[in-house]
């Protein structure tokens, strides 16, 4: 098995081929405080192209927190983010949407007054100012149940709707890196299910995926790497595969101190 303990982004090719060529995005020591408390401690970890990889830990676990620094939502105290083989430890996220790395954040983040066609339409802003809507196309046929719903305000779909709407809005902006906050929370099943089999049916095509999620058995299966969190820190990483019936996993879930 492959699955490691150490704080490091891991360099092997998997069996599936994953882990093939240099990283897309590759984050080094990473350091996040909120005011003095140190939240996340020199967290390393990699992403490749088309490769769809998973990050794994319990609530409070400073998952998220990587997400955003990594976004640049937030500040960071330390470390060094590198995207495309550019260094966009500094960037701001506007620099950092253009490069193609997307974030889609947790909680059905849309523009509620806005309809469902504008509300995509602002997805391509970072890349054509004035609205791509030859862009829309190819995201009603990723995303049939948008199709009926494009001139409604969005207020007016549901929590599911809500949050694939906010998945689309991503995939729209043509990212090479997307990354996906806990799209499961509050979600049926049904609906979480639709978002991963987008998902990972993006990543056959060449799109890296990274997904902070919750849910241990549906995130392994779509995954072909994973990153497990425990308290600020990677854990361990290793072959979704592997690590879906590891000791490793069962302490940072069952074990260990609460985060």
């Amino acid at each position: 098995m492959s699955i490691s303990v150490h704080n490091s982004a891991h360099k092997e090719s998997s069996a599936n081929g994953a882990r093939g060529g240099e990283p897309l995005l590759s984050v080094h020591e990473l350091r996040v405080a909120y005011g003095k408390a140190e939240v996340v401690h020199g967290a390393s970890f990699e992403v490749r192209t088309g490769e769809f990889a998973v990050m794994l830990g319990r609530n409070g676990a400073g998952k998220s927190t990587i997400l955003h620094a990594v976004s640049g939502l937030i500040p960071k105290l330390e470390g060094n983010v590198r995207f495309d083989g550019r260094d966009i430890t500094g960037a701001n996220p506007t620099e950092i949407v253009k490069s193609g790395l997307i974030q889609v954040l947790q909680g059905h983040r849309v523009f509620t007054t806005l309809s469902v066609e504008d509300n995509l339409l602002i997805g391509t802003y970072a890349y054509a100012p004035h609205g791509d809507r030859k862009a829309l196309d190819r995201v009603y046929s990723l995303f049939p149940e948008l199709v009926e719903r494009r001139r409604q305000t969005a207020a007016r779909l549901s929590g599911g709707q809500q949050q694939i709407l906010a998945v689309a809005q991503g995939v729209i902006g043509k990212p090479r890196l997307l990354i996906l906050d806990e799209p499961s929370a509050g979600l049926a099943p049904l609906v979480i299910d639709r978002i991963l089999s987008v998902a990972a049916s993006l990543c056959a095509e060449g799109l890296a995926i990274l997904l902070v999620e919750q849910l241990v058995e549906k995130a392994l299966r779509h995954a072909h790497w994973c990153y497990l969190v425990e308290t600020g820190r990677i854990a361990g990483y290793g072959r979704a595969t592997e690590m879906h019936d590891s000791e490793l996993l069962k302490r940072v879930y069952l074990g260990g101190a609460g985060s």
